[in-house]
């Protein structure tokens, strides 16, 4: 069995996949005892899915799966966690923009921490997408009173054991620090490297996002308040 799972879901990433992949595999190795790289095509309409057939064919270390329609990020994040088989998994970006250099660090500080988020120190988004993030960090740690610094960073490590026993659904993939602290889990945070996109366009949109993350905040503010809590003192 592997000790480090790492997480990709993509979609219509066909110009970014192959260095993305290329790029792990130099920092991380290609040793099957040690790694496992779990994509989750999440239905792409483009070249992607022949991409990657290419790239499985020289890679071993490579798992390949491909949804049979586009699904969304929390489902294809939700698969990857339930088939890796790592001690730990690091979830990143098909896109290029997280940096697999940070991906030792992240390990690393798995030591100390069930769940380690990174945190981009110097954006290379467009204006508007860091504005509207600020604004989003900013409204829900007044709803969840939570203290992570950015939660849309994709570059995370968690211990695997952990994961998949969450309950998923659609949006979770944005709060998975939080409903992991939740379930008593501790969390740590370290500043990574954020790099622009080089090809193709990101999938989301500002206004797209805050309407379902204001939806998805609703219910985890709902989940926290609603959580059991309780200690037991003494057993006979």
């Amino acid at each position: 069995m592997p000790k480090l799972s790492i997480v990709i879901p993509v979609y219509n990433e066909e110009e970014l996949i192959a260095p993305v992949t290329e790029e792990i595999i130099k920092v991380i190795g290609s040793d099957p005892d040690y790694v496992e790289i779990i994509i989750i095509n999440d239905g792409s309409t483009d070249k992607t899915e022949l991409v990657l057939q290419r790239l499985k064919s020289k890679n071993p270390i490579m798992r390949v799966i491909n949804f049979e329609k586009n699904a969304g990020q929390s489902a294809a994040m939700a698969c990857g966690f339930f088939e890796a088989r790592g001690e730990y998994v690091v979830t990143m970006d098909g896109d290029g923009q997280n940096d697999p250099s940070d991906i030792p660090k992240i390990i690393q500080r798995l030591n100390q921490f069930h769940v380690v988020c990174g945190i981009r120190s110097q954006r290379r988004d467009k204006f508007t997408k860091r504005i509207s993030s600020k604004l989003a960090k900013w409204f829900r740690q007044k709803v969840l009173w939570d203290n992570i610094e950015d939660i849309g960073c994709s570059l995370k490590g968690f211990h695997r054991a952990p994961l998949q026993k969450l309950f998923f659904f659609d949006g979770s993939h944005r709060f998975l620090p939080i409903l992991l602290e939740m379930e008593g889990y501790s969390v740590g945070q370290i500043k990574v490297n954020h790099r622009p996109r080089s090809a193709g366009v990101s999938k989301y949109t500002n206004l797209g996002r805050l309407t379902k993350t204001w939806m998805d905040l609703l219910g985890v503010y709902w989940m926290r308040k609603r959580k059991l809590n309780y200690r037991i003192r003494k057993s006979l």
